[in-house]
């Protein structure tokens, strides 16, 4: 059975634009989408009424379909899966359908950015409903011609057949649906009835990523465009005195050398904009006619930097974050019960503290980003995960109405969360602007990685309260730099599972930009807390499984509406990755790691199989169950599922990033180690089936994966792990027991 919908022309227009989804029909095209049908009369194209729809479907006369993808694509895949909703609505084949980048429009649009895994979860209904009711005024309008009921007529790929057999294409109807009202009550199509959603649907970009289509930031050029290089503080807190240019100048295809950061201090006293983190100082520019002229230009300036504050390195960052730990001043985030009584009372008490680095985030594409200031518009062009918050930091930054912005979005080597802040935006913004010329600014990996926005050095304190073989109490602490962002954590499990329950946060404030890096915070406290269950488990001697399918039967029926997961939902990933694990049946010499979590509205459940070889463990394979509703397009999904575990795995066991008076002690690659190929784990995924409306995939299957990891670890070797990278503590990696080579 089909659902009906309750859609106004009103409510049709703003849908449109909620969270990424909306609908144009263009109908400059309208010839039949079926063969060798004449032309209908030409059509006077002035006299539609475009104002009723927005930029989002055209239809050709040959029956092809042009959808618009409003979010902006990082790998994540929405440029593919976001259309495909919309195509299974409208009910059009697939192969008639191409794909193209839209623009940001903050008329039609709202929540046009990526980041959180909240794409498809937030456009899933207004992308449905953009189909659907487009869809709707086709057949209306065949209904119409034909002069029957428009519950007489069906809908089959881009076809309207009526009851006695009568058909029309899609391109036969547009300008005739232009004119009709757009209906109130429209109807979505049943799970089990879906043609496109669900199956495995290939990036639309795929090809011109392969034959090297300009597609990315670092691909775009225009018409008199120069190239810049910017010159940063080469530590945090430090500020530019002065500086020499004339051997940069002196360098073939090198054209000038400037100053900017007047605008950027003005922009920060302002209050500025979260997505944005600048620097105080001001930075050397060098403008060149290539790239690569303009970072030769930049080894050739000889500047002089002073430190206005002190200088800060990883050995004062962990002394401050014990400190913070071992006192008082906590932000006290979620408190159920008397976790103070449930402590003095318990028979036992397990505590441990964890901890992780700070980490880059390593994008494929460095920063880049273009602009073109003129008196009359602001063009933008380039990669950025917040496209909307970048054009009012441009506009408040050079003080312009932020409707002179045009920009456009390109698709992205990488995100992860850094090209949430348009540092890089105002950079290209503020030199065009200075210069009077199109300007393309871009970063080098040592710019990327010495002068970015990092995961923040995190340390976690979790005890556990302990009377009579039950958990009684359980209080977790947070340190961190800067401090926690998001306040999720305190909701997730196991809030609601324990009666006496607390979760405080602490922050150092430091000078080091930070900020969101995939799956914030949950990157590393998935590893802590599941770590730490484990040995408790161990501890209570109770089946680290079934102790949390235990203290899951605690949220059942829960009312609180604060408790972010599903009880019921965790309980099916944990079965369904047992089973399909072979979880405590794996032949001797394989060492097993359990871990449930849930993040980003998903819920996980992920096994590690571990093997010795040559004295270390060495990860093999990482079995996951997931729950994340209805799946979109699958092979995107498995791509992000893996993609996850894989990146999990690699920041587990040898991300370390580490700061000496400000100065980040890793430039390049040479000495940040990230996972290599063959070190990578076989992901084998299982999907619990179900029609609940799908959640995010980008970022859930990564927090498990470091936990999985160290408790096979532990099974294996009989260390635990409690700081981060594991390969950071070999003296823990190495197994006591009999080698078995795996």
């Amino acid at each position: 059975m089909s659902t009906p919908i309750t859609f106004s022309r009103r409510n049709f227009i703003r849908t449109s634009s909620i969270a990424s989804g909306g609908l144009l029909i263009g109908f400059n095209l309208l010839q039949s989408c079926k063969p060798k049908v004449v032309a209908e009369p030409e059509i006077d194209l002035a006299s539609l009424d475009y104002q009723d729809f927005n930029a989002f479907i055209k239809i050709a006369d040959n029956g092809a379909v042009t959808i618009f993808s409003p979010n902006p694509e990082i790998g994540q895949g929405v440029k593919t899966s976001m259309p495909m909703i919309i195509a299974e609505e409208l009910d059009v084949a697939w192969d008639m359908v191409h794909v193209e980048q839209g623009v940001l429009d903050t008329k039609n649009y709202t929540r046009q950015l990526a980041g959180g895994s909240q794409s498809i979860r937030t456009g899933w209904d207004a992308l449905r409903k953009t189909g659907a009711t487009a869809k709707q005024m086709l057949v209306n309008a065949a209904a119409a011609r034909w002069g029957v009921d428009a519950s007489e007529c069906s809908v089959s790929e881009g076809i309207i057949t009526n009851a006695a057999g009568a058909q029309l294409g899609y391109g036969e109807l547009v300008a005739e649906a232009a004119a009709m009202e757009v209906p109130e009550d429209v109807v979505l199509k049943e799970p089990k009835d879906y043609k496109i959603i669900g199956t495995d649907v290939g990036n639309v970009d795929i090809d011109k990523i392969t034959s090297g289509k300009p597609l990315f930031g670092m691909d775009y050029k225009a018409e008199g465009m120069v190239y810049a290089s910017v010159l940063r503080p080469p530590a945090f807190g430090q500020e530019l005195v002065s500086f020499d240019a004339s051997e940069a100048k002196a360098i073939p295809g090198v054209i000038d050398v400037i100053t900017i950061g007047d605008k950027a201090r003005s922009y920060l006293e302002k209050g500025g904009n979260w997505t944005v983190r600048l620097s105080t100082s001001d930075k050397v520019v060098v403008l060149a006619n290539s790239t690569w002229e303009a970072f030769k230009g930049k080894k050739a300036i000889k500047a002089t930097w002073t430190a206005a504050t002190p200088l800060e390195s990883t050995e004062l960052h962990d002394k401050k974050l014990l400190e913070l730990l071992d006192g008082n001043k906590f932000q006290t985030l979620r408190s159920d019960g008397n976790v103070k009584k449930a402590f003095a009372q318990a028979d036992e008490v397990l505590e441990r503290t964890y901890e992780s680095p700070f980490l880059p985030h390593n994008c494929m594409e460095p920063m880049n980003f273009y602009a073109d200031i003129t008196d009359d518009k602001i063009h933008l062009v380039g990669p950025i995960q917040t496209p909307e918050f970048a054009a009012i930091a441009v506009a408040d930054l050079l003080e312009r109405d932020v409707e002179d912005i045009h920009l456009e979005m390109t698709r992205m080597g990488g995100g992860f969360g850094r090209r949430l802040y348009s540092d890089f935006v105002l950079e290209a913004s503020e030199i065009s602007d200075k210069i009077k010329k199109p300007v393309k600014m871009v970063s080098s990996r040592e710019d990327d990685m010495t002068t970015g926005v990092y995961r923040p050095a995190i340390k976690y304190r979790i005890a556990a309260a302990v009377k009579g073989g039950k958990i009684t109490g359980y209080h977790l602490k947070e340190a961190a730099i800067n401090g926690n962002m998001y306040g999720l954590i305190p909701n997730f499990f196991p809030a609601g599972a324990i009666e006496n329950y607390q979760v405080d946060a602490a922050n150092y404030q430091s000078n080091i930009t930070v900020g969101a890096w995939r799956a914030p915070y949950t990157n590393f406290l998935a590893f802590a807390e599941q770590s730490f269950f484990d040995e408790l488990a161990e501890m209570i001697s109770v089946d680290p499984i079934q102790l949390r399918l235990d203290l899951l039967q605690n949220v059942k029926g829960t009312t609180d509406e604060r408790i972010q997961y599903s009880a019921e939902r965790m309980e099916d990933v944990i079965k369904l990755a047992v089973e399909k694990s072979d979880w405590g049946n794996k032949p001797e010499g394989t060492y097993q790691g359990f871990v449930s979590y849930y993040c980003h509205n998903t819920h996980v459940a992920e096994v590690a199989d571990v093997v010795i070889e040559n004295g270390q463990p060495v990860v093999k394979k990482v079995t996951c169950a997931v729950d994340c509703g209805i799946l979109v397009n699958r092979l995107g999904a498995l791509n992000q599922i893996e993609g996850g575990v894989v990146d999990g795995t690699g920041h587990a066991m040898y991300g370390d990033f580490a700061f000496n008076d400000g100065k980040p002690e890793a430039q390049n690659f040479d000495r940040y180690r990230l996972i290599r190929m063959k070190e990578a784990p076989l992901v084998e995924t299982h999907f619990v089936k179900n029609t609940i409306a799908p959640t995010g995939l980008g970022e859930p299957t990564l927090p498990p994966a470091g936990g999985a990891i160290a408790n096979a670890i532990k099974a294996a070797t009989g260390n635990r792990l409690q700081n981060q990278p594991f390969s950071k503590y070999p003296e823990l990696l190495r197994a006591p027991k009999k080698e078995i080579i795996g």
